[in-house]
């Protein structure tokens, strides 16, 4: 279904995954990422699910914050492999701490590629999918898209933004024969989350314990789903789902069961440090 597919975020996490499941439909496959080894990883680990030996499975290692690099790389993968059917822009970054704890250039380089690295990508591939006048493109924001959460100040605003911008050019491109979707993951068993958890507030632990933890082959399998079928709004479980379509009534509730979480968590570290100053003494 998509001969020529480029993927940011390629070398790890959800997008290696739906790397994975789309050599094994036969795609040429162009993936992006930061890290030139963990690339070429990835590039041998997805290359051994092809189904014809003429595909061809490249790496392309740029950092999507850097609009030139961007552009440059892109250019030479299409040169490759050819113009897109498919972008997926699924690279991220989250740092999760206290707004005022954390040094401002997290919120800097979290928007530089969360929403720029997705922004840049898009528009270098968007002229030659005109041309064609086809292609799909599908931007990973998060559940953190749809709410802001407790801990996530530089994350949320980056996947607020993204859906921002899929929204705005869904209607856009709609005539020139290119579909836009968009993605609102839960939280799933990736390299990212783990990172997340070292720097995650307790308060911030709490909030997301409520939730379960997905696979990151079955949160792949819904994207591509949704994606087959061409729906702007990919939501993999009922808990995205409902959020997606009730946020503006539910999100007075969930702030409120947040602020609760918040609550209880601050009270049980005091009780805990009253009790070890008591013993203490």
């Amino acid at each position: 279904m998509w001969k020529h597919v480029i993927i940011t975020g390629g070398s790890s996490g959800i997008g290696k995954e739906i790397a994975k499941l789309l050599a094994g439909v036969g795609s040429n496959i162009a993936i992006i990422a930061r890290n030139a080894q963990k690339l070429e990883a990835a590039r041998v680990e997805i290359a051994a699910n092809v189904i014809n030996p003429k595909q061809k499975i490249i790496t392309t290692p740029i950092n999507v914050a850097n609009r030139l690099e961007v552009e440059n790389g892109i250019h030479q993968a299409i040169k490759e492999i050819g113009v897109p059917d498919l972008l997926i822009t699924a690279a991220g970054i989250s740092y999760p701490g206290y707004f005022q704890k954390l040094p401002i250039e997290i919120f800097e380089e979290t928007m530089a590629i969360n929403y720029f690295g997705s922004l840049y990508c898009v528009r270098a591939v968007l002229p030659m999918m005109e041309q064609q006048k086809k292609g799909q493109i599908v931007m990973i924001s998060s559940g953190a898209g749809l709410i802001g959460i407790y801990g996530y100040t530089p994350y949320c605003p980056s996947k607020f933004a993204i859906r921002g911008l899929a929204e705005s050019l869904r209607g856009e491109l709609k005539l020139s024969g290119i579909s836009v979707s968009v993605v609102y993951p839960p939280d799933t068993d990736t390299p990212q989350l783990e990172e997340e958890n070292k720097t995650k507030p307790l308060e911030t632990k709490n909030i997301t314990a409520t939730s379960g933890v997905w696979n990151a082959r079955d949160i792949a399998v819904k994207i591509l789903r949704g994606v087959r079928k061409k729906s702007f709004v990919i939501t993999p479980g009922l808990e995205m789902t409902l959020l997606d379509k009730f946020h503006s009534l539910l999100a007075p509730i969930i702030q409120w069961y947040m602020d609760l979480i918040v609550l209880k968590t601050i009270k049980k570290g005091l009780s805990a440090t009253r009790k070890s100053e008591v013993s203490n003494h």
